[in-house]
């Protein structure tokens, strides 16, 4: 029974729950059971709240006893990244810059909306130093490692979300991505991970980079996807880039196939980089996939001009953010910090006028898209250029994910198989502006064919078996 409870989707839990063939107590109790097996060697998390959870899953119970849940994901484990707020738990950033005997008295926008959904919230996962790579270690917090193969990183930024999503330490993940930090993951890990259109779900306080970032979930289904897209979307006046609610129910929208979708292909995007033959193979069965379902899709050569103007302004605007942060902090508190945060923060002075410039940039990049996102409804690209890297290696750069943070653009990434090797290969499909549930319902369409690769929950290996 505890396998099959850590391996369910947050709907089937639900399911359970309603039909009381086992309760949030016991989902609940399983979850940290295994959080104590395995955790110690994923290093998911940089706090638990064991106490607090059970008091969730015990509410939950009476709800669900009653018929009275108060919403889809009434008693099921969810985790909280560590740069959104959740009350009475710090906030790090994965930095030790940050004091953590502060008052930690309000919840984010998304962390509200689960909270007031009934989701029993389980912690805050890791994440590396103010979010600034895609792999996930910390001089605060240590290594955070892969449950396919805890040889190699889950990526990041939201690492620790992914690990203990895909390690069966939590269901659902709240989560932000900055330049690829819940596609990056969710690419590594298994996942399906959606960065919405900026401003579909709100963010507070306000991010450290700016329009770049975005909260999102990272989960095991695209339904489960749909399922906290209806509850964190909902607007907080918090936010002042919020967009209006979205008329509909995302869970309904997931119907109707891709028949007659007009899909783009592009193995690189222009970039010019690099891309692992493995994922270069996986994504193109799955636009053959696609084809097969009924979409007509064309490869397409992507302007390496255009995917320039993108990347440029995004490298820009990064490196100022970076800059603008370091200056926030102290020099002498500067040596507590990744060493490779502070060199790469420093190694690129921009002043006001390219600030400024790379804006207009991203204004024309995101303008040329939409133009193209008229032509076709869904663009298709792998979510990174390589397969997951060993954690001592450097970090790599998200070519295929930033350019749509600098954009707004929607995008989600799903498994589309997995390399010789037996780790995860994502699949990255872009939309319009806005046109988030239509991403989705492509994305179960996929889901529906072809199914994900069944997740390590049970017997994750030590460090010394994955190296050996």
């Amino acid at each position: 029974m505890t396998e099959d409870l850590l391996r369910l989707s947050a709907i089937d839990l639900v399911e359970g729950f309603r039909e009381k063939r086992f309760s949030p107590v016991d989902v609940c109790r399983a979850t940290f059971a295994h959080i104590a097996a395995v955790n110690p060697t994923l290093n998911a998390f940089q706090h638990l709240d064991e106490e607090g959870a059970m008091a969730q899953a015990r509410q939950s119970e009476a709800r669900w006893q009653h018929g009275a849940p108060l919403g889809v994901v009434d008693g099921v484990p969810t985790t909280i990244k560590d740069n959104i707020l959740a009350m009475g738990w710090p906030t790090l950033s994965g930095s030790r810059t940050i004091n953590p005997d502060q008052e930690w008295a309000e919840d984010g926008p998304g962390t509200a909306r689960l909270r007031e959904s009934g989701a029993v919230l389980v912690g805050k996962t890791t994440m590396p130093e103010f979010a600034w790579k895609v792999m996930t270690d910390s001089p605060l917090f240590g290594i955070t490692r892969n449950p396919w193969d805890t040889a190699v990183t889950p990526g990041g930024s939201s690492g620790g979300a992914a690990a203990a999503t895909a390690g069966g330490m939590g269901v659902l993940a709240l989560a932000t991505d900055g330049g690829g930090s819940i596609r990056v993951p969710a690419s590594r890990c298994g996942l399906v991970g959606f960065k919405p259109t900026h401003g579909r779900v709100p963010d507070y306080p306000p991010s450290r980079f700016g329009t770049n970032s975005n909260v999102g979930p990272i989960t095991r289904t695209v339904r489960d996807c749909a399922v906290m897209m209806n509850i964190i979307s909902r607007p907080d006046a918090r936010d002042w880039y919020g967009l209006p609610p979205h008329e509909g129910d995302y869970l309904a929208e997931l119907e109707g196939g891709v028949k007659g979708l007009r899909m783009a292909y592009s193995p690189n995007l222009g970039s010019g980089v690099e891309i692992d033959p493995e994922v270069e193979a996986a994504t193109r069965r799955a636009a053959d996939t696609f084809r097969s379902l009924g979409a007509v899709v064309e490869e397409i050569d992507f302007d390496p001009a255009l995917y320039a103007l993108g990347s440029g302004a995004y490298f820009v605007m990064r490196c100022v953010m970076q800059a603008t942060l370091m200056r926030q902090i102290p020099t002498q508190r500067q040596a507590l910090m990744d060493p490779a945060l502070v060199t790469t923060s420093k190694a690129h002075a921009f002043g006001v006028f390219a600030y400024s410039e790379a804006e207009q940039q991203r204004r024309v990049f995101g303008s040329r898209l939409n133009q193209m996102l008229t032509t076709y409804d869904v663009l298709i690209c792998p979510t990174m250029q390589s397969l997951p890297e060993r954690v001592e290696m450097e970090t790599p750069s998200p070519h295929l994910t930033a350019v749509f943070n600098a954009s707004r653009h929607p995008a989600i990434s799903i498994p589309c198989g997995l390399s010789k090797a037996g780790l995860p290969i994502g699949l990255q499909l872009i939309g319009g502006h806005y046109r988030d549930g239509l991403l989705m319902q492509a994305a179960a369409a996929f889901e529906a064919e072809c199914g994900f690769p069944a997740l390590p929950v049970h017997g994750v290996p030590t460090v010394a078996a994955a190296v050996a």
